[in-house]
């Protein structure tokens, strides 16, 4: 008998949007680390915990797999991406390009309505850092940078940064382990914010490689640290990865 997967504490479900809904659960689970990198996404288990059938837990993986956060193996089934440095430097290599422009573009576009839109923002960005939600932290810190690429009013731009969307959240919610007061993902934006806001191309690009070159430099620290020793190391029944170092899964 095949042993039973471990609940990862999933949500209930509508029945409208069946494989959406299941695909931004999945992409939670991995962001709270729930499902931890190199862990299987075990179908039957999953749709268990949600009481629906697998059809759609398999094409929501498949989504997600397009989206680049997790890998199908062949005859084995879906696996959360790992992080490997490869990944990061790829990640953090096109963000930091397409965020250096998408930067001087909103700061040409900066309207007082879109300020007081950033500005309101970075204030609820402090303000989740209270909450003890480190999953509604990376989703506020991910909206800031959106709205960016929103002001600069480009649509290829932004389907970019979308397109980096489910990685990006997998790395953000990294960002997220490197600091004891989860104020200081806050205050990271707040020079960023402050260069946008005078409007100097240069100053903005400086801001935006200090930022991003910062969580650029700290993420790949930390995948190193993250990395097991083996494929098949710390591996739990049911493929879920035991975590390492101390860090919470």
């Amino acid at each position: 008998m095949r042993p039973m997967s471990l609940p990862v504490g999933l949500p209930a479900l509508t029945d409208s949007d069946l494989v959406g809904q299941v695909a931004r659960i999945l992409t939670q689970a991995v962001v709270q680390g729930r499902l931890p990198p190199g862990s299987k996404v075990v179908e039957a288990g999953i749709a268990r915990e949600l009481g629906i059938s697998r059809a759609p837990v398999r094409e929501a993986a498949r989504l997600l797999e397009k989206q680049g956060l997790l890998v199908a193996k062949p005859r084995r089934g879906f696996f959360v991406r790992k992080l490997e440095i490869r990944n990061i430097d790829e990640i953090y290599d096109l963000r930091l390009c397409i965020e250096r422009h998408a930067s001087v573009l909103a700061s040409r576009n900066l309207t007082a309505e879109a300020r007081d839109a950033l500005r309101r923002q970075l204030d609820i960005l402090h303000k989740t850092a209270d909450l003890d939600d480190p999953a509604r932290q990376v989703e506020e810190d991910y909206r800031f940078h959106r709205l960016i690429f929103e002001i600069a009013d480009n649509r290829r731009l932004l389907r970019l940064f979308d397109d980096l969307a489910a990685e990006l959240r997998m790395v953000i919610g990294l960002i997220g382990r490197l600091y004891d007061d989860p104020h200081e993902i806050a205050r990271t934006h707040e020079p960023l914010l402050a260069a946008i806001e005078a409007g100097h191309p240069e100053r903005i690009t400086a801001h935006v490689d200090h930022h991003i070159g910062h969580a650029w430099r700290e993420v790949g620290r930390l995948v190193r640290e993250l990395t097991p020793p083996s494929a098949d190391a710390g591996a739990a029944p049911g493929g879920i990865l035991l975590p390492t170092n101390g860090v919470p899964a």
